[in-house]
């Protein structure tokens, strides 16, 4: 899960990422107006944490903008200004939740954890797919009614394709989705394919009826197994 804090405060926006990374979830920076619109235009992520006082813009602005462009980040609007016509303002705009400064880390997780399982699981705390089950919230993995252990990598790498059957993923999607962004400045894929391969295997020794499939020359794919 990769998420994007923007805010300009850098000893907050550090505080968040720590506490963010402690709950394995990846994240980005953006701490300016002009890096989030270059952000959010070249990358996907799972939640947006969006700052409205900006050095250079609006936040509100920013948040129109990504609703036209029919972006489907949740997004968690974080802000000093708790005025009740700001919170209507940034709901009607479409942002998912409103978190007031001064906030406590542990509210801001439950809530980043909760516009996720509210819009990317429907509301179901498990996902599951032929017989593989994750609980995401606990980074549990369990397969024919077996736990199997899982790297942390193997872990984000299932979890990515199981929330999207079916759909063949590009390699480079893939590394920005599971590695962040900065991984446009490796030399070759081949973290990827090893990590992969793991997985593949893993889920085939577990019973897996669900396997990752390679795709010719494009990249991967989590597909039933044919009978």
């Amino acid at each position: 899960m990769k998420i994007l804090v923007i805010e300009d405060d850098p000893s907050l926006r550090e505080i968040i990422c720590r506490s963010l990374e402690k709950e394995r979830y990846i994240t980005e920076i953006a701490p300016d107006f002009r890096t989030a619109l270059q952000k959010t235009a070249d990358y996907s992520y799972d939640c947006i944490l969006l700052d409205i006082m900006l050095p250079d813009g609006n936040g509100l602005d920013l948040l129109k903008a990504l609703k036209e462009q029919h972006k489907k980040e949740n997004i968690i609007i974080i802000s000093a200004k708790d005025s009740l016509e700001d919170k209507v303002s940034g709901l009607n705009l479409g942002a998912d939740d409103y978190l007031a400064k001064p906030f406590h880390l542990a509210e801001l997780i439950a809530r980043v954890k909760s516009v996720i399982r509210r819009n990317h699981r429907d509301g179901i705390n498990l996902i599951e797919f032929g017989n593989i089950q994750i609980d995401p919230d606990h980074f549990q993995v369990v397969i024919a009614d077996q736990a199997i252990e899982l790297n942390r990598k193997e872990y984000d790498i299932l979890l990515y394709f199981i929330q999207r059957p079916e759909r063949v993923i590009n390699k480079m999607t893939l590394a920005e989705s599971v590695w962040g962004d900065h991984i446009d400045q490796v030399d070759n894929f081949d973290f990827i394919y090893t990590q992969v391969k793991n997985l593949r295997k893993k889920l085939s020794e577990a019973g897996a009826t669900a396997e990752l499939k390679a795709v010719y020359g494009f990249g991967y794919k989590m597909t039933l197994q044919s009978v």
